[in-house]
């Protein structure tokens, strides 16, 4: 063998031990997935598979040379280093700024997503889509879930910290020198039962004052009487600003609930007590009597060894009114009582209304300063210039001095009773501590929601983690059917929420002539206790005569309209008809709530009560052959009342029902019938095949349908 066959041969088996190594590659590439390609200092080989026969021939060595030659002519163009191929550049997320409280339409804007994108990545995650709007506030969970589910991260926006504004309050001066003090007359509120007689009392002292004072008969006068103290609220305000409390008590009646409310009331305000016993003229009076019930609840008057005062009277009659003021002013100059009558005026609002021809005015006692016209108040959130004022008798005044009740006309807006009055130095301060007031109370009205709502997302988040964690473990299968379990539990939850939507309830609107008014009225509605019976919704109150705004808001929630001492005119009336409202007017308290208790069980379903119509007992039992089948059968003798056929029947066994329902026959003899009277007997089978027993009883009853009355009890 020459030279040349040799190295020809030599390159063959080169060759072919590179093709192997091609064969090999190429299958790990192909058939093994973790195979990882090998660097290389020369160059890549590109992998090739040919058919195995191929192999030995001479097709398959060119194809092998031309690919050999194809590779070392890449390689020759090459530049010194191997050139890697571009990395591709990690994809940055785009990152969305949330914050509390976001609606579906915020968090789109803030993704630069339409409003369904959000909607599809809240599907399967627990939430109700059908009630879900474009302004529904979402919760954070469901907002971090949204922004992952959308491949984006979040981050919590900046909040901008508001700057901590300056306290503009207004406050009470301190205590003054008590060289500045000088005598003030009393406070009188009037406290006691419904219908004992306060407010004749009220009226009478009111005159027997007035008349008093122009005969100087008594040379220190009462400042203010205090009445409309009926209930909690205005017994507890008015102790509260007054120096004596007169306790009026029936003498037919004695002590009743609101009686010891009223004594509560004055010792946790530490005021001295008058007892006044009135109707003192009736037959049935027995004032010792009620002296006696008064011990059990400290109350002890001078005959029992006490420091009570108490006065024998007839306000009605006018008996022995001036006995009860001489006994108040007597009182009176025991405590000496004085009071700062210069500088700012320092005072609180008792009952506040709006006058047609005035606007808001309020009626107020003076407890510090002089006030005058042209004065600057602040109560609550409203400010005055007064520009009018009027006494208990409706005579214009100049002034008002400590203890002196005066009406007070210049209100920008209606302050709540019971307000405390301070006078300011300007109009720009008084606006200062109005828009104080209002940006304290939003200020805690934000904290009282953030505290809300961060319990609730607290509650949904634990809700949803433990969720998650519960399906972590579970296949696709059984994951499946835990969501459709959940759905399911979502169903019913919505239908529980419809049926409570179809509850009964009774939407009232409640208008009153004095913000004290409404408030006693609210407090006693504050008592209403369900208990499965008719709800009581007030959707709305104010003070002032029934208006156009009033009625709608009836008609939006098909309510009833209750006024207390204001009007409605005939234009409000008509209106009310028209739309089929309801205006219920009236000028005494506890008919209003009768009125509202009967409002209540109109509509309450009625009671279904069984009436009697005949008792019949069974004397002997026999089976009859009725086609195929055998029938029991009661021999029966009636023995009150009696056994009518179309009615309802019942069968009593050892005093448990057995059976209800209608009879199949009712035979005297062989003959059917239609009644069976007392003392005669009968024979009778039942719509169900029920064994009888001798001694059974058979009832004989009509089902009526009575109406029903809540059960609720105001305290009157």
């Amino acid at each position: 063998m020459n030279r040349g066959m040799m190295l020809k041969l030599e390159n063959l088996v080169q060759l072919h031990c590179a093709c192997r190594q091609l064969h090999s590659l190429s299958y790990r590439k192909i058939h093994r997935t973790h195979w990882k390609p090998v660097k290389s200092s020369t160059y890549p080989m590109r992998p090739i598979q040919p058919h195995p026969q191929l192999w030995q021939t001479d097709t398959f060595i060119s194809a092998v040379l031309s690919q050999y030659r194809l590779l070392a002519t890449k390689e020759g163009k090459r530049p010194g280093k191997q050139k890697l191929p571009p990395i591709k550049p990690k994809i940055e997320r785009q990152e969305v700024e949330i914050q509390q409280r976001m609606t579906a339409e915020d968090l789109a804007r803030a993704m630069d997503k339409d409003i369904d994108h959000v909607f599809e990545a809240l599907l399967l995650t627990g939430i109700d889509l059908d009630s879900l709007e474009p302004d529904s506030v979402l919760e954070e969970v469901w907002i971090k879930e949204v922004v992952k589910k959308s491949g984006m991260k979040y981050k919590w926006a900046k909040l901008k910290q508001e700057k901590v504004r300056e306290n503009k309050d207004a406050a009470r001066r301190p205590p003054a020198d008590p060289a500045l003090l000088t005598p003030r007359p009393p406070v009188v509120t009037i406290l006691g039962h419904v219908d004992h007689g306060k407010t004749t009392l009220l009226d009478s002292l009111r005159k027997t004052q007035v008349a008093a004072m122009e005969a100087g008969g008594i040379t220190q006068h009462i400042g203010a009487f205090l009445g409309h103290a009926a209930f909690s609220a205005m017994r507890a305000r008015g102790t509260h600003i007054t120096d004596i409390v007169i306790l009026v008590v029936a003498a037919e009646d004695g002590v009743m609930k609101q009686t010891i409310e009223s004594i509560q009331h004055a010792k946790n305000a530490k005021v001295p007590i008058i007892l006044a016993i009135n109707k003192c003229d009736k037959p049935e009076a027995d004032p010792e009597r009620v002296k006696k019930e008064l011990l059990a609840h400290d109350v002890v008057c001078e005959e029992y060894g006490g420091d009570v005062q108490a006065v024998h009277m007839s306000a009605l009659k006018g008996e022995n009114l001036m006995a009860l003021a001489e006994a108040t002013v007597a009182l009176a100059e025991v405590l000496e009582l004085k009071a700062d009558s210069t500088g700012l005026v320092e005072g609180t609002i008792i009952e506040s209304r709006t006058d047609k021809g005035r606007g808001p005015v309020t009626t107020a006692i003076i407890q510090r300063g002089t006030l005058r016209k042209g004065c600057i108040l602040v109560a609550g959130k409203s400010w005055a210039k007064v520009r009018l004022m009027f006494d208990e008798n409706g005579k214009t005044v100049d002034e008002a001095t400590p203890s002196m009740p005066v009406e007070v006309v210049g209100w920008k807006e209606i302050p709540s009773a019971g307000a405390e009055i301070l006078e300011v130095e300007s109009e720009q301060r008084a606006r200062e501590v109005v828009d104080w007031r209002n940006y304290a109370e939003q200020q805690e009205k934000i904290k009282q929601d953030m505290e809300v709502i961060e319990a609730k997302q607290k509650e949904h988040k634990d809700a949803y983690k433990k969720e998650r964690e519960s399906l972590a473990n579970l296949t696709w299968r059984q994951r499946k059917a835990a969501l459709y379990k959940t759905n399911k539990h979502l169903i019913a939850m919505r239908s529980k929420e419809r049926v409570e939507s179809d509850r009964n309830v009774l939407p009232v609107i409640v208008k009153g002539d004095v913000d004290g008014s409404t408030e006693a009225i609210l407090n006693i509605l504050d008592s209403y206790n369900a208990n499965d019976e008719c709800e009581l919704d007030v959707i709305h109150f104010g003070v002032g005569d029934i208006s156009e705004n009033d009625i709608n808001l009836a008609e939006t929630f098909q309510g009833v309209i209750y006024g207390f001492s204001v009007n409605a005119n005939k234009s409000i009336q008509q209106l009310a008809a028209k739309k089929g409202i309801k205006i219920k007017l009236h000028n005494i308290i506890y008919h209003l709530i009768e009125d509202l208790k009967d409002e209540l069980s109109s509509k309450l379903p009625p009671s279904v009560v069984e009436h009697i119509i005949g008792e019949a007992s069974v004397l002997a039992t026999f089976c009859v052959t009725v086609g195929k089948s055998k029938v029991p059968v009661a021999g029966c003798r009636v023995q009150k009342g009696q056994l009518d056929r179309k009615l309802k029947f019942k069968l009593i066994r050892n005093r448990d029902v057995v059976w209800k329902g209608f009879l199949t026959s009712l035979k005297n003899h062989k003959d059917d019938v239609q009644i069976i009277k007392t003392g005669m007997d009968c024979g009778l089978s039942l719509d169900k095949n029920i064994e009888f027993n001798i001694g059974d009883e058979i009832i004989c009853y009509e089902e009526k349908e009575v109406e029903q009355t809540i059960s609720w009890d105001p305290g009157f």
